[in-house]
């Protein structure tokens, strides 16, 4: 017998550890689908992001900076209400956030300097984006044939390059004795402040263009016209966007000064009015407004890009 349960033991495979640990997990209570997806949703939060190509030290300034742009936000407020709550300044040269935020209601409802906020805002406004829509239709044209003709670039590149580091104040008393000190004086003063950067930005970017795209276009074909308006206004149009930006910046630097010469209404003659009566918190409440628009114009600016220049910063 003992024969028997020998040879009977011999004729049975042996059991390797791979069939022992399947074993073992099949006695295992298989995940639910919900663990299944809460455990896949932590190993592609927790994996580390693949490197593309042309990226092994990682593309520079990549990530979301909303978080850590709300949070210095919130910091640099705070900072500026304890500083001022603490009195360790004066009023008189920095009013707390609080103040500022008091008085820019009582101008929204009672006005300051005769008129109300959404009058100064208007003036304002209209100003500069008037000068700011003269600008590009001017500047946006003119940059491109300054790139694309060397008779255009000979014509008005020295102009251009002559008054560009001129400040606006330089050429304020011509523009006031050429035009005198209506609205004509004061858009032009932005616009002028606004031309130099589009047309600069334009005429880069057209030399951003490269010359395989130009080619293919007139080996298809093409004519000189559509290769100007197809190829290369399409290929200008990122640095474009980014003239439009900084120009817009320009325009509310100048604006300022603008406001300066016989105006009524407007946030810069509001910021003006008060300084001289050393109402800080009304030019701190002017400043932040300034801000406040100027942002939401850049915010806008950038959501255009992302839907027209899709292909901006692709290799």
């Amino acid at each position: 017998m003992t024969t028997n349960i020998m040879s009977a033991s011999s004729l049975t495979p042996p059991i390797s550890p791979d069939e022992k640990a399947g074993g073992a997990a099949a006695h295992k209570k298989e995940l639910t689908p919900f663990a299944k997806k809460v455990v896949s949703t932590t190993k592609q939060l927790t994996a580390q992001k693949a490197v593309q190509s042309g990226e092994y030290f990682g593309t520079p300034g990549a990530g979301d900076s909303k978080l850590i742009a709300l949070c210095s936000t919130v910091f640099f407020l705070g900072l500026w209400a304890l500083v001022t709550e603490a009195g360790m300044i004066k009023p008189m040269f920095l009013p707390s956030p609080f103040d500022v935020l008091a008085r820019l209601w009582d101008i929204f409802i009672d006005g300051f300097a005769g008129a109300t906020l959404f009058e100064h805002l208007g003036a304002s406004l209209g100003r500069i984006f008037g000068a700011f829509v003269l600008a590009c239709a001017i500047g946006i044209p003119l940059g491109i044939a300054i790139g694309c003709s060397r008779v255009m670039r000979g014509i008005f590149d020295p102009l251009i390059e002559f008054y560009r580091p001129l400040p606006p104040l330089a050429y304020l008393p011509l523009v006031i004795i050429w035009l005198g000190i209506d609205e004509e004086s004061k858009v032009t003063l932005i616009f002028l402040a606004m031309l130099a950067p589009i047309v600069l930005s334009a005429r880069a970017g057209v030399s951003s263009v490269r010359i395989e795209q130009i080619q293919v276009a007139y080996s298809m074909g093409a004519s000189r016209w559509q290769v100007v308006s197809q190829v290369i206004t399409k290929g200008a149009l990122p640095d474009v966007l980014t003239g439009m930006r900084i120009a817009i910046g320009f325009g509310w630097t100048t604006l300022v000064a603008a406001e300066m010469v016989a105006a009524e209404r407007g946030i810069g003659f509001m910021v003006l009015n008060a300084s001289e009566f050393l109402v800080t918190d009304v030019v701190i409440a002017g400043i932040v407004v300034i801000g406040i628009i100027a942002y939401c114009f850049d915010l806008f600016m950038r959501f255009l890009e992302s839907k027209l220049v899709p292909w901006k910063g692709c290799n």
